[in-house]
């Protein structure tokens, strides 16, 4: 059995990929406010929410149960809306040595986008489960946000 994987998911949704590139490169801490599957995020260590030294203190709801972690952004890239983040500490840590959300806002030719979510990660050993409910996390907050950008706009 390995021990590395990969789950990736791609959700088609109303909001250009530019608005959603920008809630999640420039207004992070508003995610908090778009979905009922976060609970809450805060500043954890830093004073800016999207450099790459600040760490962020999330609590969310996977699998039903409500778990915290900590998140820092890895990197950005601007020309494909692309953001790359590492997740550690509590209950990540708890089954993975390593835990990898990639976030893409792609543009659609008729209108909308479709954001794709990659989990990488490596189990801490075997009886581990691949993390198979984050898809189901993502999906519900991608459609909670989607129903929140559509009526800003």
């Amino acid at each position: 059995m390995t021990l590395v994987g990969k789950i990736t998911t791609e959700i088609g949704v109303h909001s250009t990929a530019e608005k959603w590139y920008n809630l999640f490169a420039k207004s992070l801490h508003d995610v908090q406010h778009l979905t009922d599957s976060v609970h809450a995020t805060q500043l954890h260590q830093g004073e800016d929410w999207h450099h790459n030294d600040t760490i962020k203190h999330w609590t969310y709801i996977v699998d039903g149960k409500v778990a915290k972690c900590h998140e820092k952004i890895e990197s950005v890239d601007e020309k494909n809306k692309t953001i790359y983040y590492k997740l550690f500490g509590e209950d990540i840590d708890h089954r993975f040595k390593v835990f990898k959300l990639i976030f893409q806002a792609i543009d659609k030719e008729n209108g909308g986008a479709i954001i794709k979510w990659s989990v990488e990660y490596e189990k801490l050993n075997e009886e581990v489960h691949a993390p198979y409910g984050w898809v189901e996390y993502l999906h519900n907050c991608t459609r909670d946000i989607d129903r929140n950008l559509v009526m800003k706009a």
